[in-house]
């Protein structure tokens, strides 16, 4: 075939199908990184792994990845590190807001789902203080979120990073309040005990595809999960609100749910 001939047939081909192609083409290069990072980190026994909230000895808030060197976020939250540590707890507050609030440990979604169950007639909003932790706990959260119908927000100097933005992208409506702290890193489960690289690498193209699929089926834009791809576990990039409009991780603007609160 000659070139002007592959070019008319290129031409022709539809918008959607050039774009997913350009994005399972990024997508499937960010892996390739990811899991050379995993395998590089695997086989050296690195000094400092994934990110654990638990571990007192690292820092709650990852520095941020930028040009021009790590940096922390623009506010520090209003919760105390003890309290963001801390397992995840449910509290039901006033206008149907279930606050849940600390580190997603293994069992979160156990207790979310027996919460919900009680009480989930009062619910209508899930508001989201965490520094992040177990992603399957943390999907089947955001897959009860969504099953039901709740919104979910991060308040303003409220904490939401690693794989706490999992949980937000549930929500039918999605609200980060201004100051609200949100922000994404490579996350996959290591599982328990040592790993070999070749393990670790399955459990994070596992993790990955079932964390892709999950934010597509909940709407929001494949850019949001290609910059987590992009930066190391120990850091984290936090995210603007043009970003999270643009990834459509939000769904309407800070000022404009502020007023729909304000005139319920």
């Amino acid at each position: 075939m000659r070139i002007d001939d592959t070019f008319k047939a290129l031409m022709r081909l539809d918008d959607g199908v050039l774009m997913r192609g350009a994005f399972y083409a990024l997508l499937s290069a960010a892996t390739v990184f990811l899991l050379v990072d995993v395998r590089d980190l695997t086989a050296m026994n690195a000094e400092l792994p994934a990110f654990d909230p638990f571990h007192e000895n690292r820092p709650l808030l990852p520095p941020a990845l930028t040009e021009g060197g790590p940096t922390t976020p623009r506010v520090q939250p209003a919760s105390p590190e003890e309290v963001l540590r801390r397992p995840m707890t449910f509290e039901l507050a006033s206008g149907g807001v279930l606050l849940a609030e600390g580190t997603i440990d293994p069992g979160a979604s156990a207790r979310f789902a027996e919460e919900i169950a009680a009480r989930g007639e009062y619910v209508k909003t899930v508001a989201l203080n965490s520094p992040g932790g177990s992603v399957d706990d943390a999907l089947a959260i955001s897959s009860l979120i969504r099953e039901r119908k709740l919104g979910t927000k991060v308040a303003s100097r409220a904490l939401c990073a690693s794989s706490c933005p999992i949980i937000f992208a549930g929500g039918v409506s999605r609200v980060a309040e201004k100051d609200a702290i949100v922000g994404v890193h490579q996350v996959f489960n290591g599982g328990s005990g040592r790993q070999t690289a070749d393990q670790a690498m399955s459990a994070a193209q596992s993790t990955t595809a079932r964390v892709t699929r999950h934010l597509d089926t909940m709407g929001v834009g494949a850019g949001l999960w290609i910059n987590a791809l992009e930066t190391p576990p120990d850091r984290l990039h936090y995210l603007t609100s043009a970003e999270m409009a643009k990834f459509k991780l939000t769904t309407e603007p800070p000022a404009t749910a502020r007023k729909k609160a304000e005139s319920e």
